[in-house]
C-alpha cells in the first residue's frame, strides 16, 4: 500500500479543496496547525477536528472539558484507543512548507501524531477505534486526559500520540512533581550577616538538587532512573523571594519524602502542583509488539525509548491496559522556534498505525472474548482528585 494512498473523504469538496484529497493528511495537519490552540484555548481546533472526523465517517463529538472524540469501526470486539493532545505551548510560529518539511507550532508536539491516528483509523474498517484529542496536556493536572480517565471505560489497548519518530516507540515517561517555595524576611541592611530572602530561595533550590542526587548515589546514572530538578522560576530581594522547581522522577519515587524534606528547609510556604508517577511498559506489551512488527514491515529497525518528560501516558496508566506512545516527529524539536515535521514521516507513521491496529486488535481479542466488560468502571471525579492531592 502506497504511503500516499488517496483517502476517500466523504463530502471531500467541503472537507478540503479539490485535488488536495490525494494529500489529505498533509492538508489536515496544515489546517490543524494553522489554528492556534495554546492550553486553555483548544475549542476552535477541537471543533475543526470533530467536523473532519465526521466527514471521514467517525461518530464525533466534543466533551464537557473540550476533548474531541471520534469513534469508528464495528461495535463488536475490543476497542483500541488512540489518544493525542491538541493543545500547544505558547509561541505561535508561521505555518509554512519548505519541500518535505512542514513548520508550525504543534507539527511535532503533537498534532502530527493525532493526524496520523485519525488517518490510520479512517483506513482501518475492521477495528473499533476511539480517537481522542485531549486538552490541557502541556500544563499541570492534564485536565483532558483526567476527564477521559474519569468518564470513559478503559479500552482494550491504548496508543498515546507523542513524537517518538516514525520508527520509534516510547515505552515510558518519567514522573513529575512541581515544587514551589516562598520566603519572607524582615527587611535587612545589605551589611547584615543573616541570609536574605532570595539567598534562602537559592539555597533551597540547591538543597533539593542535592537531595535528589543523593537518592541515586552509588547507582548507575541512567537518565530514566535518576531524579532531577530544574529551576523554572526564581525571583526576589532582601525581604521576599519565590522559587519554583520542576522535578522529573523515576518509577517508585517517594513523593511524600520529597515534600517532607522540602518542608524541613527554612521557608514561609511550600506547595506542590501535582504528583505524577513515572510509567513504563515492557517490550512484550501487545501495543509495543504490534508497533514493532509494523515498523519492521516498513523495512526499519524499531527503536525503543524511555523519555525524561511526562505525557498523558502517565495520567492514563491507572487503567492498567496495554499501552505505549507513538507518533512521527523529532521530540528534540518540541516547544522550539524550529518546530517542524518531515511529511514523509507523517505518511510512514500512518502506514505503521494502519498495519499495527488489526494486529493489536487480534492480540487483545483473546482477553476481550474472555471478559468483554470493562476491566474497571470509570473512576469518579473525587477519586481522580485524590490521585493529585
Amino acid at each position: 500500500m502506497s504511503h500516499r494512498q488517496r483517502f476517500d473523504v466523504r463530502g471531500a469538496r467541503t472537507v478540503c479543496p479539490g485535488d488536495l484529497r490525494a494529500d489529505y493528511p498533509v492538508w489536515l495537519l496544515r489546517e490543524a496547525v494553522s489554528i492556534p490552540s495554546v492550553s486553555g484555548q483548544e475549542q476552535p481546533v477541537a471543533g475543526f477536528l470533530a467536523e473532519q472526523m465526521t466527514a471521514l465517517g467517525f461518530t464525533a463529538h466534543t466533551d464537557e472539558v473540550g476533548n474531541v472524540h471520534g469513534v469508528t469501526g464495528p461495535a463488536a470486539g475490543p476497542t483500541v484507543m488512540l489518544l493525542g493532545h491538541i493543545d500547544t505551548v505558547p509561541g505561535q510560529l508561521p505555518v509554512c512548507q519548505v519541500g518535505d518539511l512542514l513548520y508550525g507550532r504543534g507539527t511535532v508536539d503533537a498534532k502530527g501524531a493525532l493526524v496520523a491516528m485519525i488517518c490510520a483509523a479512517a483506513r482501518t474498517s475492521q477495528v473499533r477505534v476511539h480517537v481522542v484529542g485531549a486538552v490541557g496536556e502541556e500544563v499541570p493536572l492534564s485536565r483532558g486526559a483526567r476527564h477521559v480517565l474519569a468518564t470513559v471505560p478503559p479500552p482494550a489497548a491504548l496508543v498515546i500520540g507523542e513524537p517518538s519518530g516514525w520508527d520509534g516507540i516510547c515505552l515510558g515517561y518519567k514522573g513529575r512533581v512541581g515544587l514551589g517555595y516562598e520566603m519572607r524576611r524582615p527587611q535587612l541592611h545589605t551589611s547584615s550577616p543573616d541570609p536574605t530572602a532570595v539567598e534562602y530561595a537559592i539555597q533551597f533550590t540547591q538543597d533539593v538538587r542535592m537531595y535528589l542526587a543523593g537518592l541515586s548515589a552509588g547507582q548507575d546514572q541512567v537518565e530514566f532512573d535518576v531524579a532531577v530538578s530544574t529551576v523554572t522560576r526564581l525571583h526576589g530581594d532582601l525581604a521576599s523571594a519565590v522559587a519554583f522547581l520542576t522535578c522529573r522522577v523515576p518509577p517508585g519515587f517517594d513523593f511524600a519524602a520529597l515534600e517532607r524534606f522540602a518542608r524541613s528547609r527554612p521557608h514561609t510556604r511550600i506547595w506542590v502542583d501535582e504528583r505524577v508517577p513515572a510509567v513504563t511498559r515492557a517490550r512484550a506489551d501487545p501495543v509495543v509488539s504490534s508497533l514493532r512488527a509494523a515498523i519492521a514491515a516498513q523495512g526499519a529497525s524499531p527503536t525503543l525509548k524511555r523519555k525524561a518528560g511526562t505525557s498523558d501516558m502517565n495520567t492514563l496508566d491507572p487503567w492498567g491496559v496495554p499501552m505505549a506512545a507513538y507518533g512521527p516527529g523529532d521530540a528534540h524539536l518540541d516547544h522550539t522556534a524550529d518546530e517542524h515535521i518531515a511529511l514523509g514521516d507523517l505518511y510512514r507513521a500512518i502506514d505503521v498505525l494502519t498495519l499495527a491496529l488489526p494486529r493489536l486488535a487480534r492480540q487483545v481479542s483473546v482477553s476481550f472474548a474472555a471478559d468483554p466488560s470493562p476491566r474497571a468502571g470509570p473512576l469518579t471525579v473525587s477519586s481522580v482528585r485524590r490521585t493529585i492531592a
